[in-house]
């Protein structure tokens, strides 16, 4: 369970920790409100009073007000004795919206299924926050052996192909700022040594794609490609397969596709998207 620092109650406000701003002062009460939604968001199940009180060190009559506000809003779902939470429906609607909304997801998913079709293996479209990517649409290979991911799964980027992707449009010094300073592994071949991790962004960046192998799933490897729609860039384009079925050809073709569809989506405007 992802673990957040506690807010106090005589803090003024937290600096944003999501942008290269300067720190700016935050409401306290929306803070506790959007670190209530993220803690049982990244939970992996229902959650009591007292360990969100623990997880957030909100005081505990506080944060009781806090949650039936948010379940009678529903932003969260509680059991018939109101003793455990969970995100509710109008959180749904939310992320909805934004997935919507973005020209870049509408108009990749008719490429992502072309990429399928042409592949026949799982690709996904992607974008970094902080030191994560979150996935924001994928199509599934019809293969038996077959990777999935779902939508707003969140995964470290030093782990992923698409995280390392877009590590490697950033200078050394902005990847070392942006990653934790312990890169916690997945698998027993992800890559945990930040010196390693710099020089397997330099291949990346003389091929102009990067090639996980088992770093996030044992047996499956991922190749990512950037779209350079923005500087730096913070969406990629990947196709996972199991490495059982890679083969040189196959390798070239994944790779061949993945770039023509980063180049198509590097030109999408809000307009055209629609």
């Amino acid at each position: 369970m992802t673990r957040f620092d506690p807010l106090t109650d005589d803090a003024q406000g937290a600096a944003n920790t999501h942008g290269p701003t300067a720190p700016v002062a935050t409401v306290k009460s929306a803070d506790r409100t959007i670190d209530v939604l993220e803690l049982l968001a990244s939970a992996p199940r229902r959650l009591t009073l007292s360990e969100i009180h623990r997880e957030l060190g909100v005081p505990k009559s506080s944060l009781h007000n806090l949650l039936q506000t948010l379940v009678a809003r529903s932003w969260l779902e509680t059991d018939e004795r109101n003793s455990t939470y969970a995100i509710g429906m109008r959180a749904l609607r939310a992320g909805a919206s934004y997935l919507e909304r973005d020209p870049v997801i509408e108009a990749a998913w008719p490429l992502l299924t072309h990429l399928r079709d042409e592949l026949n293996e799982t690709v996904h479209l992607a974008r970094l926050d902080g030191s994560d990517i979150v996935y924001l649409a994928s199509r599934e290979s019809a293969h038996h052996l077959r990777s999935s991911s779902r939508i707003g799964r969140r995964l470290p980027a030093h782990t992923t192909g698409l995280g390392k992707a877009l590590l490697a449009v950033r200078t050394d010094e902005e990847v070392a700022a942006l990653l934790p300073q312990e890169l916690r592994p997945l698998t027993p071949d992800t890559v945990t040594d930040l010196e390693t991790l710099i020089g397997e962004l330099n291949q990346a960046r003389r091929d102009g794609y990067i090639f996980e192998r088992a770093q996030n799933t044992p047996g499956l490897g991922c190749f990512a490609v950037v779209i350079s729609r923005r500087q730096p860039a913070i969406d990629a384009l990947s196709c996972s397969v199991p490495l059982v079925r890679l083969t040189d050809e196959h390798r070239m073709q994944i790779v061949s596709a993945l770039v023509h569809a980063a180049e198509e989506l590097r030109h999408v405007t809000p307009q055209q998207a629609r």
